[in-house]
């Protein structure tokens, strides 16, 4: 195997489990951030990662450390190519889940302001009233749609007229955050990509030396 090639493969064979890991730990810490008590600064985290898939990104990230096991023959077994084809469709597996995942949060930015008015409808007036101090506001599309809660950012009708609704400052927040997970999770999806074409790449060399081989072998040259 060539020194360059077999570098980048397993460069990029470790990167792949990295990315594993990276998506294994977002989202068990995001699921653990669900569970703390609401207060200003995470309230608003913790709503928008409510509406992300988090088990499907553990679920995602053990198939990408599975992956990554069955992929150690590959590296051990240098004229084996059984182990690296079925590393190659694992990892487009992995690959089309992730981007999967990274679809169905964009999608969710799309709209994101009626999302929002809806996610902001069905909490408890304790969250709109974190939300409220978070962002300085009073109600969603202003202080009477839906009605603000009273609260030290809102003291009154006339307070809370003057500060507007939450809407802008909420759906800017919104977009910047997912903008931040989908593009992650895009970029996990190129890392996908890229290690798929070395695996190519060391099939095509396998299948070369294997070819060479046998023209040795024809030629009594085996032993050589």
């Amino acid at each position: 195997m060539p020194t360059k090639l077999m570098m980048v493969f397993v460069g990029m064979d470790f990167l792949f489990a990295g990315c594993g890991g990276l998506l294994l730990g977002f989202s068990l810490m995001s699921e653990q951030s669900l569970r703390n008590t609401p207060t200003v600064s995470n309230v608003t985290q913790n709503l928008l990662l409510g509406q992300c898939p988090l088990t499907a990104g553990v679920v995602n990230a053990i198939f990408v450390f599975v992956t990554f096991l069955l992929s150690l023959p590959a590296l051990f077994l240098p004229t084996n190519r059984g182990w690296l084809r079925a590393q190659g469709w694992l990892v487009v597996i992995c690959a089309t889940f992730t981007l999967g995942l990274g679809i169905a949060i964009w999608i969710e930015t799309l709209q994101i302001r009626k999302n929002l008015s809806v996610l902001w409808g069905r909490e408890s007036p304790l969250i709109q009233s974190l939300l409220q101090q978070k962002f300085d506001c009073c109600g969603y599309v202003n202080s009477t749609t839906p009605p603000f809660v009273i609260d030290s950012t809102c003291k009154n009708t006339l307070v809370a007229a003057q500060k507007g609704g939450c809407i802008g400052k909420f759906s800017s927040f919104a977009n910047r955050y997912l903008d931040q997970i989908f593009t992650a999770a895009f970029g996990i999806v190129g890392v996908d990509f890229i290690l798929v074409l070395c695996v190519a790449m060391v099939l095509k060399y396998r299948m070369e030396q294997e070819r060479y081989r046998h023209i040795d072998e024809k030629n009594g040259l085996g032993d050589l």
